[in-house]
């Protein structure tokens, strides 16, 4: 369980291919060295498991199902990701509860600058359009975020300075992919609400 609060951007710094389909991947960061093995870290979003480390790099392994339902699968050697640790007894809830389980991957539509911050406006799959609320929160790229504004399969996000200046959201481009993550409660509403709904007929 995570709370969509990024605490690094990590570095991948190698990627090899698993049996010709998943694909496992090193990444560098200043708590390399405090992880273990079987530790929970989302990448972006994605709840990965911890296969080894050393002082400076923690390597994942993906698996192709977690490659076709998020974006992991557009990585290179280089690129930057959103890291943050499995949540504690100890830590504050300063997002909101994330699994790490990506719903689906939206895609950047337009990047506005304002003069305080950034207005990103993301298209996703129309199957999800019952997922987003406005004032709601979903998790982009690992990122706790409240839903600005709807329409239809498109919603916005309003990112601070800081947000932007500790994520690498500011390196993305418009038409780039989008680890999605709504709501986990609200998700069981829904499929509660569509159970009660099929049980009255």
């Amino acid at each position: 369980m995570f709370t969509g609060i990024v605490q690094e951007v990590g570095k991948v710094t190698e990627i090899k291919s698993l049996n010709g389909g998943g694909k496992e991947m090193k990444i560098s960061c200043s708590f390399a060295h405090t992880c273990h093995e079987d530790e929970s870290i989302a990448i972006n979003g994605a709840c990965h498991t911890v296969t080894a480390f050393n002082e400076q790099t923690f390597t994942v392994q993906s698996v192709e199902e977690t490659l076709r339902k998020t974006s992991i699968g557009d990585l290179r050697e280089g690129s930057s990701v959103n890291l943050e640790r499995s949540l504690t007894l100890q830590t504050g809830i300063e997002g909101h509860l994330v699994q790490g389980h990506v719903d689906t991957t939206g895609t950047i539509k337009s990047i506005e600058q304002e003069k305080t911050g950034w207005l990103l406006t993301i298209e996703y799959p129309d199957e999800f359009t019952n997922m987003i609320v406005g004032r709601g929160s979903v998790t982009v790229e690992g990122i706790s975020l409240t839903v600005a504004r709807e329409d239809k399969n498109t919603f916005v996000v309003a990112i601070i300075p800081y947000t932007w200046n500790h994520t690498n959201l500011k390196e993305k481009k418009i038409g780039d992919s989008l680890n999605l993550e709504f709501d986990v409660i609200g998700k069981y509403v829904i499929k509660y609400l569509a159970n009660v709904g099929r049980d009255s007929l």
